[in-house]
């Protein structure tokens, strides 16, 4: 922060010099102003006492005109070389005062629009992204609630947090955690479908009214919100509604890829909802199948591989000139619709390019978003002077790819950063 100031204090002298100067120059031009004011009040002088000579008898008309003539040829003589009036609209009290308030004008303005929390964010990603990546759920979790206390306005932040709470079954903190997101942010359909599934196993499976109303508007802005259908069909399950169960899951399947790990128990409880309706099996189960395709994982992450991407990543060549050696790359993938938060991330230099990396579950970022988990990504490869993970000068884009694609991908850096500041 000592450089932002001294950085901020150098503008404000430059600043004051624009202001300053002209007053500087104005002392030096009224300096002048008087100075030729004296000589045409003593010329004024002389020729009033040429005059009462003149009057007085002891010059003559001929020598009252030879003296006039020398006295006029003084007053240019004093007043040659000096620089012209300026006529000065301003006049002195205005500058300072603009001097002494643009400080504390400029100060003001910059507590009001100024970005210097996002001077001190840049900072923290810079040192997280050095941090080691948790080992475990519980490592994850304490590593977010230190990062929502540091920003506790942070949306994305509470979000996740409430995933991971919600992978350690601690429904209720979860819940909370949802809702504080939802005042934060928009009220999207994917943050008020977990708000509604937390609050549906904190309260030991009740169904209520703000559920109920949390889940009815995710469906009326997207009607393909699958943790609001899921849980719909679940609580349709356990209440015995088993027709309305069947039509909230086969909503689910509809849009569900065929090789997501959630469709079997979707269809197991299809099946189950289906054979009580026909009346072949008189008992209702005890418990829903837990089909919500978003529902959190379990605390450990699957050691298997899943879904794996591979891409090289090159510079453009107009691009090689303009970047440093030492520049950090991040590699990563995301959902092309889903959350923001890449779902994995591996970190090169410049001096690396070109080259190979592949991404998998592996290399996820939280247990319980994967890359098996979307049918749909996009790779991204950034080049960040600053380390920065979120913004940086240049970047390269994908086409949205399926994430079980086996081929090699090339991703090339050519464009411009639009986050970079």
């Amino acid at each position: 922060m000592i450089e932002f100031w001294l950085s901020a204090g150098l503008l404000l002298l430059v600043a004051l010099a624009f202001l300053l100067l002209p007053v500087v120059r104005g002392r030096k031009a009224q300096t002048e102003e008087d100075r030729t004011a004296l000589n045409v009040t003593l010329y004024q002088e002389r020729l009033r006492e040429l005059e009462n000579q003149q009057q007085a008898g002891v010059l003559t008309d001929e020598q009252l005109a030879t003296g006039r003539a020398e006295a006029a040829r003084e007053l240019l003589d004093d007043t040659e070389g000096a620089e012209p009036v300026r006529t000065r609209f301003l006049g002195g009290k205005i500058p300072l005062t603009a001097a002494l308030l643009v400080p504390l004008l400029g100060y003001g303005l910059y507590l009001q629009l100024g970005s210097i929390d996002n001077v001190e964010k840049t900072r923290e990603l810079i040192a997280q992204s050095k941090e080691p990546q948790p080992q475990n759920l519980a490592e994850l979790i304490v590593r977010l609630e230190t990062r929502i206390k540091a920003d506790p306005k942070s949306a994305q932040g509470w979000y996740f947090l409430g995933r991971a709470y919600m992978a350690q079954q601690r429904s209720a903190e979860a819940a909370k955690a949802f809702e504080r997101s939802v005042s934060l942010a928009e009220r999207e359909p994917e943050l008020l479908g977990q708000w509604a599934q937390a609050l549906y196993f904190a309260g030991d499976k009740q169904w209520t009214e703000q559920i109920q109303g949390l889940t009815d508007e995710a469906l009326q802005a997207d009607p393909q919100e699958l943790t609001s259908l899921g849980l719909l069909g679940i609580a349709a399950f356990e209440s015995g509604r088993f027709a309305e169960a069947i039509g909230f899951w086969q909503r689910l399947v509809a849009v569900l890829p065929a090789d997501d790990p959630s469709r079997a128990a979707i269809t197991g409880g299809i099946e189950r909802a289906q054979a009580n309706l026909q009346g072949d099996s008189g008992v209702v189960p005890e418990t829903a199948p837990q089909v919500a395709p978003e529902a959190v994982a379990s605390a450990e992450a699957d050691s298997a591989t899943g879904a794996e991407l591979t891409v090289r990543v090159e510079l453009a060549a107009d691009v090689r000139s303009q970047v440093q050696a030492t520049d950090t790359v991040f590699v990563f993938v995301r959902a092309t619709s889903g959350p923001p938060m890449p779902l994995a991330v591996k970190r090169l230099t410049v001096a690396d390019l070109p080259a190979e990396v592949s991404l998998s579950d592996r290399d996820a970022m939280m247990p319980q978003l994967k890359l098996s988990g979307f049918p749909q990504v996009q790779l991204v490869a950034r080049v960040s002077r600053a380390a920065n993970a979120t913004s940086g000068e240049w970047i390269g884009r994908s086409s949205p790819l399926a994430s079980s694609t086996q081929e090699t991908q090339t991703l090339i850096i050519d464009s411009a950063d639009g986050q970079a500041r």
